[in-house]
């Protein structure tokens, strides 16, 4: 392989992304890779990975990562008419290591199945909303796609074997899933406990014991997270986002949100303000 040329590698940067469809002879290869990280969605094809020792094959359903400096070798599998992947070359932002730890299909080739094809959607629809954002004109574009990336890595989490969320006892993940969906609508730990075929009082012990939050605390936390978005990336009145996150009363929604967040909903936005026109 040594008389191999390689293909030059993206340019630098905390984030490079890009897609495209390439036809039964496509192939890429890096003899030390590069030193970022690289992210690849299968979006329709199949595709092979090299190794020292052989291949790995993936499809569509296959979430594809590849550590710093491990050979690049990889393009559409021999007899397929073509691999189409959405990609990202990145440097992971601190914390995200343990989100990074995926099962090796071969070494520094790191591989999961999303077997959930309503998952599968929103991560494509993500990942193509992060290409997009990414080369746009927005000044802050760059953050906009790290945080597209980081909910892409968040969702493939619970599709990770090494992952404690991929552990959740089944009805604790129907709560979570639920919990986390319909965040503004009225709701109590009664109901979510029906839903997960379970009492109040064993749901809300099961509960507390597989994820460490209360039901009332997790569900409080999804709340003001995305109040915190909704902040960022809108013009929404705080009493409108308040009411949209499930707060009936907006008072104690901006008691809240500065216990969480540690600044009001008006002095977070102001800050953000002044950060953006710096």
């Amino acid at each position: 392989m040594s008389d191999r040329i390689d293909t030059p590698a993206p340019p630098p940067g905390p984030l490079v992304t890009g897609t495209y469809r390439e036809g039964p002879r496509f192939n890429t290869f890096r003899t030390h890779g590069t030193n970022d990280w690289l992210l690849i969605c299968n979006l329709s094809g199949h595709a092979r990975f090299g190794h020292a020792h052989g291949e790995v094959l993936t499809g569509p359903d296959d979430m594809v990562l590849l550590r710093p400096r491990i050979r690049h070798d990889y393009g559409t599998t021999p007899g397929e008419s073509h691999w189409e992947p959405l990609w990202a070359h990145f440097i992971p932002r601190p914390g995200w290591r343990e989100w990074l730890d995926w099962p090796e299909a071969a070494p520094g080739i790191m591989r999961l199945q999303l077997h959930d094809s309503a998952a599968k959607t929103t991560i494509v629809a993500r990942f193509q909303y992060m290409l997009e954002i990414n080369t746009g004109a927005d000044r802050v574009r760059r953050e906009l796609a790290m945080n597209a990336l980081e909910e892409i890595i968040l969702r493939c989490d619970r599709f990770n074997p090494r992952s404690e969320n991929s552990r959740l006892d089944g009805r604790i993940r129907v709560a979570v899933d639920y919990m986390s969906s319909h965040f503004g609508e009225p709701m109590n730990v009664a109901h979510v406990a029906k839903r997960c075929g379970l009492s109040a009082s064993r749901f809300a012990h099961l509960f507390k014991a597989q994820t460490g939050e209360t039901p009332q605390r997790y569900l409080e936390i999804q709340r003001l997270n995305r109040a915190r978005q909704l902040l960022e990336f809108t013009q929404a009145p705080i009493r409108q986002i308040a009411a949209e996150v499930g707060f009936e009363n907006p008072f104690y929604f901006t008691l809240r949100f500065k216990q969480h967040h540690g600044a009001s909903p008006r002095a977070w936005r102001q800050h953000l303000a002044i950060r953006r026109a710096q």
